[in-house]
């Protein structure tokens, strides 16, 4: 069971971009939603607790200041903790645009995880909480929804900023990070990147230095390293499986940087982690 303010939205036909749902949730323990498919991406973040989401086969164990992405038609089931259960806010859109939004956040089924600051996720809360008081169907109030869905999405996109491509980079550059986040769980190389924008690999490596100040060998260890980070905080997965989900063909390869990234092994980093009893640490914020 669970105490629970929801909001279901009329679409009004509208193709482009719609928001339909949105609301506030208070679980009891093991409290268990799914397995359910939906027509529209959905997005939680977690206030308080912890619990456990299960999507393409994959279990994570979140806690607070972590979020999931639902992506349309995907079978997911999440928990409530036992002894400690979660409370949870979310917000769900559709339409054309609302699969580019996402993609430009740097989320996915298969990497569907982000975390916030305490500060960032008062601002979401804030968000959904507005748009719980303001509920009524006059033109007026659908607008300011709108306006406090895209401040919510606006909040989501600085907590995921090492994920996304940067505004002020080039054509090349953009599309190039994109390449990237969209396959950093294979073994992609430079050589890779440059040749899907079809430019050398000595040019590909300047310009992308020159905008982005890091190396692009640099960017792909980054984000192989970031998002192993993330799943290790929030995934049940072996050293290996992440090791395999960034992009690494060997363990060995993996613990070798990580390890010389953050002067401390990944099975020592969960352990750590564990024992702080998965209390939020600001992963973002390095």
């Amino acid at each position: 069971m669970e105490d629970i303010r929801s909001i279901y939205m009329p679409t009004f036909n509208e193709k482009e971009f719609f928001l339909a749902t949105f609301g506030h949730s208070v679980t009891y323990p093991g409290h268990t939603y799914g397995p359910a498919t939906r027509s529209y991406y959905l997005i939680h973040y977690i206030l308080a607790g912890r619990g456990t989401f299960k999507a393409n086969q994959r279990t994570y164990k979140l806690h607070e200041g972590q979020g999931f992405l639902i992506e349309p038609d995907v079978h997911t089931v999440y928990s409530s903790d036992i002894d400690d259960p979660w409370t949870y806010i979310w917000v769900a859109f559709g339409g054309r645009q609302a699969k580019n939004i996402v993609d430009s956040l740097g989320l996915s089924q298969d990497n569907p995880i982000y975390s916030c600051d305490r500060e960032s996720g008062e601002k979401l809360k804030e968000c959904v909480m507005e748009m719980l008081e303001r509920n009524n169907f006059a033109l007026s109030d659908i607008y300011y929804r709108w306006g406090l869905l895209f401040e919510f999405i606006s909040v989501l996109a600085d907590a995921q900023k090492n994920f996304m491509p940067k505004v002020e980079v080039n054509t090349y550059v953009s599309h190039m990070m994109q390449y990237i986040h969209s396959h950093i769980e294979e073994n992609i190389s430079v050589q890779d990147v440059a040749d899907y924008v079809n430019l050398t690999r000595s040019y590909a490596t300047t310009i992308f230095t020159q905008q982005t100040k890091i190396s692009l060998k640099d960017y792909i260890q980054n984000c192989r390293l970031t998002k192993a980070r993330h799943m290790l905080e929030s995934s049940s997965l072996t050293i290996a499986e992440i090791a395999y989900s960034c992009g690494y063909l060997k363990s060995e390869t993996f613990t070798k940087a990580f390890s010389k990234r953050y002067d401390i092994s990944p099975g020592e980093f969960r352990k750590r982690f564990l024992k702080k009893g998965r209390k939020f640490t600001g992963i973002t914020n390095y």
